[in-house]
């Protein structure tokens, strides 16, 4: 498999993985609005390369039909097989961008809100009405023309759910229909990064991934224990997900397995 990576906190540490694999990669930067690669990748076959770094890489391994590239994701709430299990989903609401004034500025609650789609133009957390409706009118300013690629647009749909008390939350990657490794990030709301997991979390993460077996080839769930049980978050791409303290030589290897098929 040929990597390529944009240069980051975590994907320096996915490059030490590499290494200690003895698998080699390269580093890129990404020109902005345009997507191009600095310096260009001497691409060996498309069939065999993998991007790690921003969201917005899929672009680039679109444009050069490369393979797997980037494992791009279908919104999770669209996901039936998921619904039952979704800690925000099916009693949300979802609005673009461009709606959200005229119906939330009378509101006086929270909500959690996120993009529908993985373009992390913003991270899900529990924002006020007034901060959502003052962040819809920043961007609605905007044209949209001013606006940068993997920012919010006029048209991004969003998702508000009722904010729900969270005990821990997990990141876990599923690389061909298996689990290869996880991280807790949260408990509570203290931000903790260990590499453990409880024997149920896992089970219920392989259950997720099991009853929906043609999702992705490769993708990050994230998890959570509530006062009613596990829940599905969400689910990120796995390119451009952040690795807390996920086991990253299983990750590589698990795939490279994937590519190697």
């Amino acid at each position: 498999m040929q990597w390529l990576l944009q240069e980051f906190e975590d994907t320096q540490k996915l490059a030490e993985a590499l290494e200690r694999l003895g698998v080699g990669y390269t580093w890129h930067k990404v020109v902005p609005f345009v997507g191009d690669l600095i310096p260009a990748p001497d691409i060996r076959g498309p069939d065999d390369v993998v991007l790690f770094g921003a969201y917005t890489l899929w672009r680039y391994a679109k444009a050069h039909d490369l393979r797997p590239g980037v494992f791009k994701l279908t919104p999770f709430v669209d996901e039936a097989a998921w619904h039952p299990f979704l800690l925000n989903g099916a009693a949300s609401m979802f609005l673009t961008l461009r709606d959200v004034p005229g119906h939330l500025a009378e509101m006086n609650r929270d909500y959690f809100m996120r993009p529908v789609d993985d373009g992390k133009e913003q991270p899900g957390r529990v924002r006020s009405a007034e901060e959502i409706v003052a962040l819809a009118k920043k961007a609605l300013a905007l044209n949209e023309a001013e606006i940068p690629l993997g920012s919010l647009r006029h048209d991004t749909l969003l998702m508000f759910s009722e904010p729900v008390r969270i005990l821990k939350e997990w990141r876990i990657w599923a690389v061909d229909g298996q689990i290869v490794t996880w991280s807790q990030y949260k408990e509570g709301s203290r931000v903790v990064y260990r590499h453990t997991i409880d024997d149920d979390a896992l089970a219920f993460a392989q259950r997720m991934v099991d009853i929906n077996p043609d999702y992705s080839p490769a993708y990050v769930l994230d998890i959570c224990r509530t006062d009613d049980g596990l829940k599905l978050l969400e689910t990120n791409c796995l390119n451009a997900a952040g690795f807390y303290a996920a086991d990253l030589q299983k990750l590589v290897q698990a795939i490279e397995s994937l590519g190697a098929r």
